[in-house]
């Protein structure tokens, strides 16, 4: 065999430019990029130091044969003439790697099964012996690469893959591969600044990749220094006193590098669970002195270097899968890019993501980008400066105005006595001076954001005279009042609940993802709320037999007031929020008529109209639903304002349990959804057919003199014609809708139904 050979490195897709420079930096010769590949000339030397030092290839592949190829024929031959007995026993094993196409060969299993034959019919003894196959750990692993007829025959020097550098036992939900996150810290860096003393930190560090890697490159520790096994170990060809040497040398680094004063790499992860994790796996990659990771959220983070050091912040934040998903994380990035100008100026930053369009909400320029892929996903590293001339907020101003501008802020404090010996200041009255809090500007809107939240505004003030003459808690103060920024907004008190209805088919994903940040973005300065207190949700066109499911399971539930009575909301959990406001005018009225009568509050949902009726004076009220859920809500509900004997919570499908009934009722209140199909249910409900069967039922149990409202938001429904000459029906719609829901004439539908 000759001294040099030729040496192919794999890497992920979009490595190749880096690697190349790290493999030419080791001594690669000749160095070529191919896709997700490189390729060069070296001796086995060579060949070992890249195994142990390169931080970004996957495999280091030492080619033994190129030959030409036109079938499968050629392919046994090809590699049948190899001198297998000098790298493998006939008693070993091998596994085959083979990829490409074209030569009659389709299929790359049927391509490895040729090579293993070839290999294995060299090997065969008279006797019978002959290597066998192992997938997992075996003595020799060949790769065969077939690029436009030609065969390249190589070993897998690597083994397993070496970005598994054995440290990361345990990872997040989505983690990034060792050597990605090695190639982002180079791109972003961070040799240099850690050659200068620099800090490094992750305020979303999930289980520690980044610090570990970053940790280990300050050190000057071999990326793969603590491997044990190599594609190499059973090679026949192997030199064990050079691989000896070089591993030596390459501990002799590693100790003299953690001998180093540590540098400042920290971590900062908001879900408790991945904490232990992350420690664990920087305590088996040896970096227990350097990194240390703590629980917080991205919104308080705050690096403290000692003595105004700098350095890179780093981040891989979630990017989402679906746009409901991006939209919820858009005040992440906006957080992000707020801590990173009022706590990191000077600094650097690299944001990794999946989701570009997100990372221009951050209120911060980026002035490099680079484009990766994280497995399949096409992503972008934002490479940033933190000095205020890159910052992208509030009005566009001049750096000169900006400084004008801090400038006044610190003459308009009061004039300060320094106290002899102390290092704190004082105003004339004898009392310390606190520096007043950094502002943190909001990142400039888009025209179409501002433009948003200009109606936002609009809608708040010509609301706010009813909103405070009424006592309103919680109203809807935009409606898909603007076609293109297609979203209900709530208002609860101090929290903001949006639903994005889902755009039409026609509309370009790309611009309606888009207007929904401008709009997101808008939303808590127009409303001036803060951030985490808004919750997205989505709300899709449902068909056929498909029910809105549950969204999460945080348990949170806020208390608002309506009408002098207390009502418990839950934000998160579901599409709704237990409280539909549309409802509240037939609520009001409810409890102006209850007094004294006996109340039948049917569909029920959370008890809300009840309560309504209890606070009115109501004798006896009786709440039927089908959930369990509901009712225990609609308990709790009761329970808040202090009602609850004479007040019946039945649980049972309506039909059935009217059916069953023989009590009368003074008041009935009846709001059926649309349709149900629950497991609970005898068939399924449809209140447009099922609309005569239900209100005969219902006004059977009607005592003489009683009134029944009926209402529901199904928006082609139309009340059956045979109803009005049993009963006296009078449309009430207009009389049931308050001014926050005057655009949206659809909202709902509501009849009061006597007996003739």
């Amino acid at each position: 065999m000759s001294d040099r050979y030729e040496l192919f490195l794999t890497c992920p897709k979009g490595l190749e430019g880096l690697l190349a420079e790290e493999a030419t930096g080791l001594g690669l010769e000749e160095t070529r990029e191919h896709t997700s590949a490189i390729r060069g000339m070296g001796d086995m030397e060579m060949a070992y130091r890249l195994c142990l030092w390169s931080r970004l290839a996957n495999r280091v592949l030492l080619v033994l044969k190129r030959f030409p190829m036109k079938d499968a024929e050629d392919l046994y031959h090809g590699v049948l003439d190899v001198e297998w007995e000098d790298h493998l026993d006939a008693e070993g094993s091998l596994a085959v790697e083979f990829s490409g196409n074209g030569s009659g060969i389709d299929n790359t299993h049927f391509g490895a099964l040729k090579v293993k034959d070839a290999i294995v019919d060299k090997l065969r003894t008279p006797s019978g012996l002959r290597p066998s196959v192992d997938k997992l750990n075996p003595d020799l692993r060949v790769h065969l690469r077939l690029d436009r007829g030609e065969a390249i025959l190589s070993l897998d020097l690597s083994g397993h893959s070496l970005h598994q550098r054995g440290y990361r036992l345990q990872q997040g939900a989505a983690p990034l591969k060792e050597n990605l996150a090695a190639a982002i810290l180079v791109r972003a860096g961070w040799p240099r600044i850690a050659a200068q003393g620099g800090a490094l930190t992750d305020p979303m560090c999930g289980v520690g990749t980044f610090l570990v890697e970053g940790a280990m490159m300050a050190a000057d520790i071999a990326p793969n220094l603590k491997r044990e096994r190599w594609g190499f170990s059973a090679w026949l060809g192997h030199v064990p006193a050079l691989w000896k040497k070089l591993h030596e040398e390459a501990q002799a680094r590693a100790d003299i590098g953690l001998a180093k004063p540590p540098l400042w790499i920290r971590g900062y992860e908001a879900d408790p669970r991945l904490i232990q994790p992350a420690r664990n796996n920087i305590e088996r990659a040896g970096m227990s002195e350097w990194v240390k990771v703590y629980q917080g959220e991205v919104a308080t983070f705050e690096p403290r270097p000692d003595q105004n050091q700098k350095g890179l912040v780093i981040c891989n934040p979630p990017y989402g899968e679906r746009l409901g998903d991006e939209a919820s994380l858009l005040y992440l990035y906006q957080n992000l890019g707020e801590r990173l100008r009022q706590a990191c100026l000077n600094w650097e930053a690299a944001v990794f993501t999946g989701a570009p369009d997100l990372g221009k909400r951050m209120g911060i320029r980026s002035h490099k980008q680079y484009a990766f892929w994280n497995g399949a996903l096409p992503c972008k590293l934002l490479l940033i400066k933190v000095q205020p001339d890159q910052f992208v907020t509030g009005e566009r101003r001049t750096p000169e105005q900006r400084q004008i501008e801090r400038e006044q802020i610190e003459a308009d404090v009061s004039v300060e006595v320094e106290a002899p010996g102390k290092y704190e200041k004082y105003n004339k009255n004898g009392n310390p001076i606190r520096k007043p809090e950094p502002v943190i500007e909001q990142a400039r809107l888009s025209e179409g954001g501002q433009m948003f939240a200009n109606r936002l505004q609009k809608n708040l003030k010509l609301l706010g005279k009813w909103v405070r003459r009424e006592g309103i808690d919680c109203y809807r103060v935009y409606d898909a009042d603007m076609p293109e920024y297609a979203l209900a907004i709530d208002l609860y008190h101090d929290w903001v609940h949006v639903q994005e209805y889902a755009a039409p088919k026609t509309i370009d994903p790309e611009k309606a993802s888009a207007r929904l940040f401008d709009a997101l973005a808008a939303i808590p300065q127009a409303l001036n709320i803060d951030k985490s207190r808004v919750v997205i949700k989505r709300r899709e066109r449902q068909s056929g037999t498909k029910q809105y499911e549950r969204q999460s399971a945080q348990g949170q539930f806020l208390e608002v007031s309506e009408g002098g009575v207390k009502l418990l909301v839950n934000l998160t959990d579901y599409l709704d929020t237990g409280l539909f406001l549309d409802h509240r005018p037939m609520r009001m009225r409810i409890q102006r008529e209850a007094a004294g009568k006996r109340f039948l509050n049917l569909y029920a949902y959370t008890g809300t109209a009840s309560v309504h009726a209890a606070k009115g004076g109501a004798r006896t009220t009786t709440s039927v639903d089908l959930s369990k859920t509901y009712l225990d809500w609609a308990r709790r509900n009761l329970s808040l304002n202090g009602f609850s004997d004479k007040n019946r919570l039945e649980q049972g499908d309506v039909m059935a349990w009217l059916e069953a009934s023989r009590d009368e009722y003074d008041l009935i209140f009846i709001d059926p959804p649309t349709f149900s199909n629950s497991k609970r249910m005898e068939g399924i409900f449809d209140v447009q057919r099922d609309q005569v069967q239900l209100l005969d039922l219902a006004m059977a149990r009607l005592a003489p003199g009683g009134v029944l409202y009926f209402s529901n938001n199904f928006r082609k429904f139309q009340l059956d014609e045979n109803l009005s000459e049993r009963y006296a029906v009078e449309e009430i719609t207009a009389q049931t809708v308050d001014p926050d829901f005057a655009r949206n004439s659809k909202i709902h539908r509501a009849w009061r139904i006597t007996a003739r």
